[in-house]
């Protein structure tokens, strides 16, 4: 297989990942770097130890051009993706994008549309879907462990450190990011419909802004971030800021928030499964729980990543356990063990299939363009519930965006 050249656009934290696989790959190549700060671009060439030609913003369209790019990864904000896989597409390269897709219908229109055009290909990085215990859960489903499924229950919470970070950076304006419907259920959205090799049909939310933000709190030290404290902050945001002003550690309870931090949905699918789902971003632990009940009995995850938020504790591996349980049968421990880092383990292997080190995944890992849309349709139609206070059929949204149902 030929070297394929790469070129990551918007180098911040999460571009880490991406930069250090692509430089020690043997079949990826990292060919070039874009962003609107020249100083992040120098941070992750100094962390590599290499110099990776760097473009402006401005100059995209031309580096794809002069640096001959076959494949674009887009890590810039989420507002912006739309903007950059579209141009991508438009110039003849493939497109791997972090997660949402995009943030509205009318990103979703645009991409799909130069999708088709140029026939290119989209994959959006998923990491959840690598996570070993999630294809455990997957494969058990599909054996017809627990019969035909009726519903799921899904519960994850962020504790007051992770889920307060959503509230200091650009995603706390929903203009931004989609709110958390759309940037952090996307990946929840995206395991159930994977799990179920389904996609939504209706969905009906609630939620509101009830611990974070102007009306709830003020300035509180337990809260601050400290970027000077962090070698790594301090690099990539600190002493950048000059060229930008982008402040990344704002005070969660600053005016300006304008998304929820506690949301629940309901979701019928195609094929008549229900997904009762919630979020919250400020629990004093972190984890999550998910149970299918099925004609035949019960498959239950329960994923706890710290005990609270602060302390030693965080040091400490996270635990998930699977459980099955069928009808008039006691219940068996599928796996009971230690978490693995990187969403489990789940980013290494996603970024080795997606750099073309590894064969593809059998259980069908990878996420295109159509994963994408179907993750952030319930987003999208989550947030227009919430907006409407009505439920919303994924066709209407469907229709808007120019796709069959």
């Amino acid at each position: 297989m030929a070297v394929r050249r790469h070129a990551i656009v918007g180098l911040g934290s999460r571009a880490q990942l991406f930069a250090r696989a692509l430089h020690g790959s043997p079949r990826a190549e990292l060919a070039a770097f874009c962003d609107t700060n020249e100083t992040r671009m120098r941070v992750h060439n100094d962390w590599l130890g290499t110099r990776v030609p760097a473009y402006r913003a401005a100059d995209f369209t031309a580096m794809l051009v002069k640096e001959r790019v076959d494949v674009v990864v887009v890590c810039t904000p989420d507002h912006t993706h739309a903007d950059y896989v579209v141009a991508a597409l438009e110039a003849g390269c493939d497109v791997v994008t972090e997660k949402p897709m995009t943030t509205d219908v009318d990103g979703a229109r645009r991409i799909l549309a130069a999708r088709r055009e140029t026939g290119r290909s989209v994959r959006v990085a998923f990491n959840y879907r690598y996570n070993p215990v999630h294809r455990r859960v997957r494969e058990l489903l599909a054996a017809g462990a627990i019969g035909e499924i009726g519903s799921v229950e899904f519960s994850w919470l962020l504790d007051t450190v992770h889920g307060a970070d959503y509230f200091r950076r650009w995603h706390r304006e929903k203009a931004n990011s989609g709110g958390l419907l759309v940037h952090k259920s996307g990946h929840h959205f995206d395991l159930v419909d994977w799990w179920l090799d389904s996609g939504p049909e209706t969905v009906f939310a609630l939620g509101r802004l009830f611990f974070y933000g102007e009306e709830h709190g003020s300035a509180d030290d337990r809260f601050a971030l400290d970027l000077v404290a962090s070698p790594r902050l301090r690099a990539l945001y600190h002493d950048a800021a000059h060229e930008d002003g982008y402040v990344r550690n704002q005070d969660v309870f600053a005016p300006g928030a304008t998304i929820e931090d506690d949301m629940s949905v309901l979701v019928r699918f195609r094929g008549g499964v229900v997904l009762n789902y919630h979020l919250h971003a400020y629990s004093p632990r972190e984890g999550y729980r998910v149970a299918f009940s099925g004609s035949e009995g019960r498959l239950e995850l329960d994923v706890r990543e710290n005990e609270f938020a602060a302390g030693a504790a965080n040091n400490e591996p996270g635990r998930a356990r699977l459980t099955l349980q069928r009808h008039w049968a006691p219940f068996e421990v599928v796996l009971d063990d230690v978490v693995g880092a990187g969403h489990g383990g789940g980013d290494e292997r996603m970024l080795a299939e997606l750099l073309g080190d590894a064969e593809p995944d059998p259980l069908g890992c990878a996420a295109d363009h159509d994963a994408g849309l179907k993750a952030l349709l319930t987003g999208l139609a989550a947030n227009r519930s919430l907006a409407t206070g009505r439920p919303v059929s994924v066709d209407e949204l469907l229709g808007e965006i120019g796709e069959p149902a």
